[in-house]
């Protein structure tokens, strides 16, 4: 039997209701320090991995974030602080520092990067690429708040929420939790009981309200104590978040009545997340309207929050786009201009995704050329 698979039933099995629930199970199967998905010392990202992010496409995307940063950090007066979560790899802090140095040489020697990352192996990963004279690297937010106390800077995240443990309800005559048990053969499976998590309800009514019948939706309480934590330790500054997910108005619609928690494995998408716990990533889509209320209750402000192509063209991706007479595909111009119609077609990489641009203590927002652009389209 798998190690983790072992861990797993031996939690239900220790449980008085003889069951675990879906935030538990996802935490263990995760992040669990020895055997947890993310924690292992294996590839997980890219070709030869379980999925890709904007990042492994090409570093195009990482150049236009570089240049909305720059343009951040000219017209605001905040630290040259930069602080990514869940950098992975390393290569989107690589793309960032190199379009800095080369942009504008004065900021980046000003500049501090500062990666939050709980996977050993990733961090490893990210000190063989990257100017370790200009990041800080961290386990968790706590470890960084002990070195910086105050954050005043750029704060950006890509695909981290959509990785958050989460519960799971559905709504029936009552509203019930679903939980994770064995079955006579010993095998993972659901289980239902009528949910009177306080914690949960309490969530539902101060962000979302009352599912419709027959509806499943994931509850995602790290997710938002999280961005709590991040709101309260940033003194100033502005909040990058790209991810999948969903607006209330749109969990509502009949075609995620279902909900959205899988899983990942070999770029295939897997429906039943009990299977191989540990051997496979596991998402959800993220609700965008609890990340802006944690915001807004805690003084930020809601600057942006549109799909990810419309970011990148308000950004200014097509200023990259090159007149190329190579007719190797394979050349670094094709493949450049290739990603950026990637990027920007519709239906494809970017449509998906959204952008939540969120700002605190800062006043020339509406004077980015990126928000001034978003506006106008």
């Amino acid at each position: 039997m798998e190690v983790m698979e072992q861990k797993i039933k031996s939690l239900i099995q220790k449980d008085p209701k003889q069951c675990i629930s879906y935030a538990t199970f996802i935490q263990t199967a995760l992040y669990d320090n020895e055997a947890g998905y993310y924690m292992k010392e294996k590839q997980k990202i890219g070709k030869s991995g379980d999925f890709y992010t904007s990042t492994n496409v090409h570093g195009i995307f990482a150049k236009v974030i570089a240049k909305a940063f720059i343009e951040v950090f000219e017209k605001e007066s905040i630290s040259k602080v930069i602080c990514e979560i869940g950098a992975g790899t390393g290569k989107f802090a690589a793309t960032v520092l190199e379009e800095i140095k080369h942009t504008n040489e004065a900021l980046f020697h000003e500049l501090t990067y500062i990666i939050i990352e709980s996977s050993p192996y990733h961090r490893k990963e990210q000190q063989k690429i990257l100017p370790m004279e200009k990041v800080m690297q961290f386990a968790s937010l706590e470890e960084a708040k002990v070195s910086k106390p105050n954050m005043n800077g750029i704060i950006f995240s890509n695909e981290l929420f959509d990785a958050f443990p989460v519960h799971v309800v559905e709504q029936g005559d009552l509203l019930e939790e679903i939980f994770v048990s064995l079955n006579e053969e010993g095998k993972l499976m659901e289980t239902k009981e009528v949910c009177t998590d306080d914690k949960i309800l309490k969530w539902l009514k101060i962000y979302y309200g009352k599912l419709n019948n027959g509806q499943r939706l994931e509850i995602p309480l790290a997710m938002t104590s999280y961005m709590a934590d991040l709101c309260d330790w940033l003194d100033k500054g502005t909040i990058f978040t790209i991810d999948y997910g969903y607006t209330n108005a749109e969990w509502g619609q009949r075609q995620h009545r279902n909900g959205s928690l899988r899983g990942f494995s070999n770029h295939t998408l897997i429906d039943n997340p009990l299977t191989t716990p540990g051997e496979m990533d596991l998402t959800t889509h993220i609700h965008f309207d609890a990340l802006k209320e944690v915001g807004q209750n805690q003084g930020l402000k809601n600057v942006l929050f549109l799909p990810q192509d419309q970011f990148l063209l308000a950004a200014g991706i097509l200023t990259y786009l090159q007149n190329n007479a190579n007719t190797d595909p394979f050349s670094p111009i094709s493949r450049q201009n290739r990603a950026i119609r990637q990027f920007i077609t519709a239906g494809g990489i970017s449509s998906s995704f959204r952008v939540l641009v969120q700002s605190k203590k800062m006043n020339q927002e509406e004077k980015w050329s990126f928000v001034k652009n978003a506006n106008s389209y």
